[in-house]
């Protein structure tokens, strides 16, 4: 066991503030490597137990609330027990006119789409269609004619939407059966039961957030949730070029393309080799694409608002003006300067540091070349953003914490380390996690750069070639966008990057000092 020279410590233990600072700086970082670890068993631990306490106590919730349901049709009268099959029965007949019919016509919508398509869709959906679309011969008009067949992508889209309506159906007829519930309880206090004015009232005024949020959140359902459920259900079937699903059904294929993706077994489908190669470099993409950035534009900040620099309005409208140049025209110039006939190789030939054209420097060409010049550039576009995040919060940082410093003797780098970064870390933590996210999925620098070249022939796989400078969003691009079109393989990737992406947000989320400290800086 690590103990500290001066004393018994172990670092092991759960130490106090005070026995923290009479650790050395080594044995301090020690400690909390140790203890950052020690914390990842309890961390699943926490996790499995939040898990098993979730699904046991969504349980009791549904037991509950059936229990619920039955004894107030047991105790409620003739108008709460018509409103079971007839919804907005009982809230019609105590007078609550508006509230009532929105409920009947709600349940009358339900039951024509059901009737009319929903239960079509329904009876699709497991299948996903039996008949492709496709040329028929026709003997009394001998020759072919086109007959439609079964579409598997409306087969799982509005199989989808049916069950989503059918359990917005069963919200919406509990919530009727609660309003009666609550309706009975009023009328035997004596208590009067809002009209149809006073609903329309309160739609304008105590609950007018209902009425401004509904059009956005139903809009958020549409075309934010439902493309999500649609592209996670993709994963599960082997939809591509080949299964267009209208001339080609498409079908439920279960795990089998996780198990591709995750086959070690190598050969002409190399998927689980190129998973890795390209996730490992999208991390170390993101590292270096986060905290350069924040570090350099950081240290460019403190430097122009450093007392003495001259001109300060001058530096600071030059970076914002190269921050405001659309990021498409910078970074697809920058690629074409930086290419084998380029302005940079033509200037160094013309300089005579380049001998001749057998000497150019393929910059985009070499593998670490590449990933170091994408890294190098991204500084460039992203230094004058973080400039202008740090330089205001560099002006909220009280001024009597440097001069109480200078007085106790500290110089500029104690007071950087001491004051500066701790305040910075403090402020910006929430920043720095989706800036790091945002690197992992950052299209732009990449694709316009590189494209994700160069092509590596270790990354040729069954979905299409992959480059040393790919990303993993890059590379499902390409998957989605190749002559094969694997829609189903890009899905599960695209799931794999949710699920280490939350992991990630979650564990930062929940340690950095933002979080855990926010009366520190108060």
């Amino acid at each position: 066991m690590e103990k500290t020279n001066s004393n018994n410590i172990s670092l092991f233990d759960d130490l106090s503030d005070l026995d923290l600072l009479k650790l050395t700086r080594f044995q301090t970082f020690l400690y909390k490597i140790i203890h950052f670890f020690k914390a990842i068993p309890h961390f699943f631990v926490s996790l499995f137990g939040f898990i098993f306490n979730f699904i046991k106590g969504f349980f009791v919730w549904i037991k509950d609330d059936f229990t619920e349901i039955v004894s107030t049709f047991k105790e409620g009268d003739y108008k709460t027990r018509l409103s079971y099959p007839i919804m907005g029965f009982g809230s019609i007949a105590r007078g609550q006119i508006l509230r009532g019919l929105l409920f009947l016509l709600f349940e009358i919508v339900f039951i024509v789409y059901m009737i009319t398509a929903g239960f079509h869709w329904l009876g699709k959906l497991p299948s996903l269609g039996t008949q492709a679309s496709g040329m028929v011969y026709d003997p009394k008009l001998d020759t072919y004619v086109r007959v439609a067949g079964d579409d598997s992508f409306k087969c799982l889209l509005y199989g989808v939407m049916t069950i989503l309506f059918i359990l917005a159906f069963i919200y919406t007829w509990r919530l009727n059966i609660k309003q009666n519930q609550i309706s009975e309880m009023l009328l035997k206090e004596g208590k009067k039961l809002k009209s149809t004015r006073d609903d329309l009232s309160s739609l304008l005024d105590e609950d007018f957030h209902k009425t401004l949020l509904a059009l956005p959140l139903l809009g958020i359902f549409f075309f934010t949730v439902l493309p999500i459920i649609f592209m996670i259900l993709v994963a599960f079937t082997n939809y591509d070029g080949a299964h267009d699903g209208y001339s080609n059904l498409f079908t439920w294929v279960g795990l089998d393309n996780f198990n591709s993706l995750f086959n070690l077994n190598l050969g002409s489908n190399n998927l689980s080799l190129a998973f890795g190669e390209i996730l490992s470099w999208t991390i170390i993409w993101a590292i270096f694409a986060t905290f350069t950035n924040y570090f350099l534009g950081m240290f460019v900040a403190i430097m122009i608002n450093k007392k003495g620099i001259k001109f300060k309005k001058l530096w600071r409208g030059i970076l914002v003006l190269t921050s405001a140049v659309p990021q498409f025209i910078s970074l697809l110039y920058v690629s074409k300067m930086f290419a084998a006939n380029g302005l940079v190789n033509g200037v160094l030939i013309n300089s005579g540091i380049i001998s001749d054209l057998s000497h150019i420097i393929r910059f985009w060409e070499d593998k670490t070349l590449a990933r170091i010049m994408v890294i190098v550039i991204n500084i460039w576009v992203g230094v004058p953003y973080l400039m202008l995040i740090v330089t205001g919060i560099l002006m909220n940082i009280p001024a009597d914490l440097y001069e109480s410093a200078r007085i106790d003797g500290a110089n500029a780098v104690q007071q950087f380390f001491k004051i500066t970064l701790p305040y910075m870390l403090f402020v910006t933590g929430p920043y720095l996690l989706t800036s790091f996210i945002g690197n992992i999925n950052n299209f732009n620098v990449i694709y316009l750069l590189t494209a994700g070249g160069p092509d590596n022939p270790k990354l040729l796989t069954s979905a299409g070639s992959a480059g040393d400078t790919d990303l993993l969003i890059t590379w499902l691009f390409k998957i989605t966008t190749g002559a094969e079109s694997k829609y189903y393989l890009a899905s599960v990737i695209g799931i794999m990057i949710f699920v280490f992406v939350s992991f990630l947000a979650l564990v930062v989320y929940n340690v950095i000092p933002s979080t855990r400290n926010e009366e520190d800086y108060s």
